[in-house]
């Protein structure tokens, strides 16, 4: 007999800021859903103005103390607030030395998901770290990447998440894990393909409304049994996929694509397509990659 997999954690990059809770609010939420353990990463960086004082000499020795002790407290804060919202979940902490980039790549290897924050101040700002985060995570994570601008729509009446669509084997996983989102939520799914009009004009779109409809058809093909519970909607739609998505999942629980494909989605994970949707989308967006990537 194999010995039982061990549970893997979610894993959520903490941001300095008390006032930033959003991902972390998200992170908790999603451990107990899938009654999952939390893990509660903060790298040690450079401190941020409310970390420095007038105690804090230039010294190595104490400016690194300096930042463990602000690390440290980051991480307690934190927990507090993950104790007070779920109890039950299991947590754990981890304080590490190195870049944020590079701390939560390892992490993923080993990860159910690792979940980050997004303030929406520019395109060279993402939380965790004060500088882009985001991008390189999911540009190399080993599982699934939540990026939390805002928080759940729960207040949508027939909530919904939205999950894009291209026959890719990417597609496919991302498909895998909306289902499962969708159901753990009692939430509808709307599967969405997306396409550019051609030179062609009728034809062209003839052709990628057949081919839209071959696609989310053999995709989905087999979830609804797996998932029963789950009312699924498709969706063929011609526009620029970055606002296209960005409108679907404007009320949505949350929007799924995968890292990369082609058709509508091509350059998911690092053309202008994802930097869109993780810079415009209001509402959590997960990036899941193709397994074995």
């Amino acid at each position: 007999m194999s010995a039982p997999k061990e549970r893997r954690w979610i894993v959520v990059g903490v941001d300095p800021d008390p006032a930033e809770r959003t991902a972390l609010a998200w992170a908790a939420d999603e451990a107990a859903r899938r009654r999952l353990p939390l893990r509660l990463v903060h790298a040690e960086g450079t401190p941020t103005g409310g970390y420095r004082t007038g105690e804090v000499r230039p010294s190595w020795e104490k400016w690194n103390a300096a930042l463990h002790q602000a690390g440290e407290k980051v991480l307690t804060d934190a927990l507090a607030f993950v104790g007070t919202r779920h109890p039950q979940v299991e947590t754990d902490t981890l304080l590490a030395e190195g870049s944020p980039v590079w701390v939560l790549r390892e992490q993923s290897r080993d990860a159910a998901a690792v979940v980050l924050g997004s303030r929406h101040l520019s395109r060279a700002k993402e939380v965790f770290g004060g500088a882009s985060v985001a991008l390189p995570v999911v540009a190399h994570a080993r599982c699934p990447v939540v990026v939390v601008p805002e928080p759940e729509h729960v207040t949508q009446e027939s909530a919904y998440l939205v999950v894009g669509v291209d026959g890719s084997e990417r597609s496919t996983a991302a498909v895998d894990f909306a289902f499962e989102a969708a159901a753990l939520r009692g939430a509808e799914l709307h599967a969405l393909y997306v396409w550019q009009a051609g030179p062609l004009g009728v034809y062209d779109e003839h052709a990628s409304q057949q081919e839209g409809r071959r696609v989310l058809s053999e995709t989905v093909a087999g979830h609804g049994a797996r998932y029963p519970e789950v009312k699924l909607h498709h969706d063929l739609v011609v526009g620029h996929p970055v606002r296209v998505l960005t409108e679907a999942s404007a009320h949505a629980l949350g929007l799924v694509v995968g890292t990369r494909g082609h058709g509508g989605f091509t350059g998911m994970l690092l053309g202008s397509v994802s930097q869109g949707v993780l810079h415009h989308a209001r509402c959590p967006v997960v990036v899941v990659p193709k397994p074995g990537d």
